[in-house]
């Protein structure tokens, strides 16, 4: 297996910046469904930032794929890492809280990793990585609940929904790399949302219909912060974590994350989350530490550590 990266000050740095962006984005989605439908928010979401990455890859020099079959293959992109999650995430969101929605979204990485082991020959399933994954769905289960189960409501359907939001993330992440490989990011980013954008303003015109009125000034900002920072800018930094730190680093920011979104859903909204939303997110988190490998190697290796760095076999 190919060597795991060490995370240096930079993308740290870049990660946390990461989550903290990532985590308003669950707050700005509960504020804009004060006033407009799901298709609508996500229609916007994606139409700006598709028009922002336009102008900041025309400004850099842009240079289109020519292979027409390529923009297929980005429209499936489009559907499912931005209109099918974010509209799964959007509608939960009316049903449950904002920070209940970013630990659910958490199970991201879980389903990347069972995905990638599906359709991936590089990615085969580790007993590591499903002791990791049957933790992570543990959490699943204890933030659930059993009532979840007993009395299935709406409330337990927008749950689910965030489940199926992290499954399309997970299934993007396989296609992208079978797909998408070779591609400049930004370029990659900036087709990938404009071809959400074509997918997803029809379901909006249709299903919503056009907005009657000018919404108030707090969901325009809140439109303008998913739209510009958390997709646009988001999109940028998370490839240069990547290029950077490594896909397996960059996971860590489904986890930090988290603790933003709650406080942020706290403070703001006034959310209170049960108990076992926390301990269910320590069990998620427990997952992912576990598939990473690296704090058992801190626990166990004795001759393997050199210079602070880990590599993974």
């Amino acid at each position: 297996m190919a060597n795991q990266k060490s995370i240096s000050l930079t993308s740290w740095v870049l990660l946390m910046l990461l989550a903290f962006i990532f985590g308003g984005s669950f707050l700005s989605f509960a504020v804009a469904l004060r006033e407009l439908p799901v298709f609508t928010i996500v229609a916007l979401r994606v139409g700006l930032a598709a028009i922002a990455l336009w102008i900041f890859a025309l400004w850099r020099g842009v240079d289109l794929p020519k292979n027409p079959r390529i923009y297929v293959a980005f429209l499936v992109m489009g559907l499912l890492q931005n209109v099918i999650p974010f509209s799964l995430i959007a509608w939960g969101q009316i049903q449950i809280e904002s920070g209940l929605a970013s630990i659910l979204n958490a199970t991201t990485a879980l389903f990347g990793i069972i995905v990638a082991a599906i359709f991936l020959p590089d990615e085969r399933m580790t007993g590591r990585k499903l002791g990791g994954v049957l933790l992570g769905f543990a959490g699943v289960a204890v933030v659930m609940g059993l009532e979840t189960l007993r009395h299935f409501d709406l409330r337990s359907l927008a749950q689910v929904a965030i489940l199926a939001s992290s499954l399309s993330y997970g299934l993007a992440g396989s296609w992208g790399r079978r797909m998408l490989v070779g591609i400049d990011p930004v370029t990659s980013a900036t087709l990938m949302l404009t071809a959400s954008s074509v997918a997803v303003l029809p379901m909006a015109l249709v299903i919503d219909g056009v907005p009657k009125a000018i919404p108030g000034w707090d969901v325009i900002a809140a439109i303008g912060y998913i739209s510009i920072f958390a997709t646009a800018l988001a999109f940028v930094l998370a490839y240069r974590v990547m290029a950077l730190a490594g896909a397996g680093n960059l996971m860590q920011v489904t986890l930090m994350v988290v603790p933003v979104a709650v406080v942020l859903g706290a403070v703001v909204l006034d959310e209170a989350l049960p108990q076992t939303a926390y301990a269910g997110f320590a069990l998620i988190a427990l997952g992912l530490v576990v598939i990473d490998g690296r704090l058992a190697k801190v626990m166990f290796s004795r001759g393997d550590i050199q210079g602070g760095n880990l590599t993974e076999d």
